[in-house]
């Protein structure tokens, strides 16, 4: 089968088991060729391949909904449901996403990006399936990592308890983005090795059946023998006593293992949790050795020796966040560091080689981790949270009312600050001054470059007046030369990068080269701006924004930040509350829609934060002399 020629997944419905097996390989043949060029998340679909193919054989997508929870592993869905003719394209601007996307594909029935969602969207649609009287099928596919999230155990104590249809497959492979942390990890370690579960059930009734149950206290014994003898030989008790019916474990690279236990799933009554057992990478020998979690997700890479093509550059900002941290932690001891399932994506795993005892990854739990923060701040610790943007909001409310309510001590680094590229809309970190601004007690800060950024963590973990929040964007820095000592910055200070009499940019963070650019430009029209570093985005500079009030001059404010909320917002906030009415203040920064993928200079084209439209909008905003003859 020609995978560019599929168009729905119907054909496997006639394939038998040794021709599911060819096209298994196929599959991963084409998956490992294409992502060598595109890059992508190659170990989890590499994974899924027999699994995959099982459900779109044994059920009737679109009809049937598959949920696919964080959907790092639906490519081959994807393949399956005709877009195979797409992924010279995957993850490029206005090309195939990475995830699923409903607009995509009628086959795509739920988008994320995201962990621990599925199971509470799926059971959405098996009440609504129920209350409209119709019969689909509702299948969701949930990691072992996504499965210590606490919304995914919400959803399985709710869909438990109301007993709904619904099948939950359990891709269990051993390992998420980092290695899985948790009792709920241990309990998955002890039931892969218990053998079949459906067997040893099986058994068991029969000898129960044979234990005389007539009355009074011999029936009682009986119950009490049958519940024993279920919990010392069944593996999945964990899942029956939350109301599921467990099958398992299954070989999920055994065709005929997988369809003999979906089909049991398919026809039986209530939650159904189906715990499969994959290798991730599998069939890739690079990404099955994998223990880092390099293969999960990566860039291009050469097929012949796995060896990933890197473009040599300055350090990234993680790596100097992290790098800063460990030096300062050496110094000070209340310096403790956590992670949610991300020590490899944060750099905070070199942290843990030298502070193994104050490091903390909790697993996909950023409420917990933001909560279990503010408790060690109380002890007068310093707990660092490292913790990309876009997954900062799952932790909002402990945000609210355990951090800034209390006024505790917690440090946010907060990575991959601005625009992401290639994950896309999920990913983007363009909602976190809004969603942080706002907080009383909160302190917002960013660093024009590598060089400021280590002062302002030095910054953060020296300052003990309360939360702080230091934002810092996915890449590399521009290579500056970094100080020997670090420095503490002054909070709520900004600083004159450029002088200039026509108009004021306030910007920060990867702005400021956007800024510099376009006054550079502008200076050969005879217009000449200023261009202020305003790295302290809550509290805001008072004293220089009265400053610019009575010059009066006009002021662009730039961001590479939602417009709604953000920094510009606070800015006309500032200059409303002084009653400096006068004042023209126009914005640049992210339109009100999600951000698609793509790389982030195409992105900034789209949106229009570059340095020709920067020059451009002031020409608008100046005065007509001052303007272009």
């Amino acid at each position: 089968m020609d995978l560019v020629k599929i168009k729905d997944p119907e054909f496997l419905k006639d394939y038998s088991n040794d021709e599911l097996e060819k096209f298994a390989q196929t599959i991963r043949n084409f998956l490992i060729e294409n992502l060598s060029v595109t890059g992508g998340h190659l170990g989890p679909n590499l994974g899924v391949v027999e699994l995959t193919l099982t459900l779109h054989q044994l059920f009737e997508s679109p009809k049937d909904k598959f949920l696919w929870d964080v959907g790092h592993q639906a490519y081959v869905h994807k393949i399956l449901t005709g877009r195979a003719d797409q992924f010279d394209t995957l993850r490029q601007y206005k090309g195939l996403c990475g995830f699923p996307k409903r607009s995509e594909s009628k086959h795509d029935v739920w988008e994320t990006g995201h962990s621990s969602t599925s199971l509470s969207a799926a059971m959405g649609m098996a009440v609504a399936r129920d209350l409209k009287k119709t019969d689909e099928n509702i299948v969701a596919v949930i990691g072992d990592g996504a499965l210590t999230g606490g919304m995914a155990l919400e959803a399985l104590n709710h869909i438990g308890h109301e007993q709904t249809d619904l099948i939950v497959v359990l891709n269990d492979n051993e390992m998420s983005i980092a290695p899985n942390v948790g009792a709920l990890h241990s309990v998955l370690g002890r039931m892969r090795t218990a053998g079949k579960y459906q067997k040893a059930k099986e058994e068991l009734e029969m000898l129960i059946k044979r234990i005389p149950a007539f009355g009074g206290r011999l029936a009682a014994t009986a119950e009490r023998v049958k519940d024993s003898l279920k919990y010392l030989l069944v593996s999945g008790m964990f899942f029956e006593e939350m109301g599921f019916t467990y099958l398992g474990p299954v070989d999920g690279h055994d065709l005929e293992d997988l369809q003999e236990n979906m089909k049991y799933a398919k026809k039986t009554k209530g939650p159904v949790l189906v715990h499969v057992i994959t290798k991730k990478g599998k069939g890739y020998e690079p990404a099955e050795l994998d223990a880092k979690g390099t293969w999960h997700g990566l860039g291009p890479y050469k097929i012949e020796s796995g060896e990933v093509v890197k473009k040599p550059g300055p350090p990234g900002y993680s790596a100097v966040f992290a790098n800063t941290l460990k030096k300062i932690a050496k110094q000070d001891e209340r310096v403790v560091a956590i992670t949610a399932a991300m020590p490899g994506g944060t750099k905070l795993d070199e942290f843990a080689k030298d502070f193994p005892d104050r490091m903390f990854d909790v697993g996909i739990a950023e409420q917990h981790a933001t909560t279990m923060s503010a408790g060690l701040a109380t002890q007068g610790l310093k707990p660092v949270f490292a913790v990309y943007s876009t997954f900062l909001q799952r932790g909002y409310d402990q945000l609210v009312h355990d951090v800034c309510r209390q006024n505790l001590n917690v440090f946010f680094a907060i990575d991959r600050a601005g625009l992401v590229g290639a994950d896309g809309e999920t990913h983007q970190g363009v909602f976190d001054i809004s969603y942080l601004r706002h907080l009383p007690n909160m302190k917002i800060l960013m660093a024009k470059d590598e060089n400021e950024l280590q002062h302002l963590v030095y910054t953060a973990v020296s300052h003990d007046d309360g939360p702080i929040a230091i934002r810092y964007p996915r890449g590399n820095g521009y290579g500056v030369k970094m100080d020997e000592d670090f420095k503490q910055l002054p909070i709520g200070k900004w600083e004159t990068l450029k002088n200039g009499q026509d108009l004021t940019i306030l910007t920060f963070g990867t702005m400021i080269p956007v800024a510099m650019d376009a006054a550079e430009r502008l200076e050969s029209e005879g217009i000449n701006v200023e261009v202020i570093n305003a790295r302290s985005i809550k509290p805001l500079d008072e004293g220089m924004l009265r400053e610019l009030a009575m010059k009066n001059r006009p002021i662009l404010t730039l961001e590479e930040h939602a417009l709604l909320g953000g920094f510009g917002s606070a800015v006309i906030e500032h200059f409303h509350e002084q009653q400096f009415h006068s004042v023209t203040v126009e914005r640049m920064g992210i339109p009100d829609y999600y951000i698609e993928h793509g790389s982030v200079p195409e992105l900034w084209e789209e949106i229009g934060l570059t340095s020709a439209n920067v020059a451009d909008r002031v020409i608008e905003i100046l005065p007509r002399k001052k303007q272009r003859a």
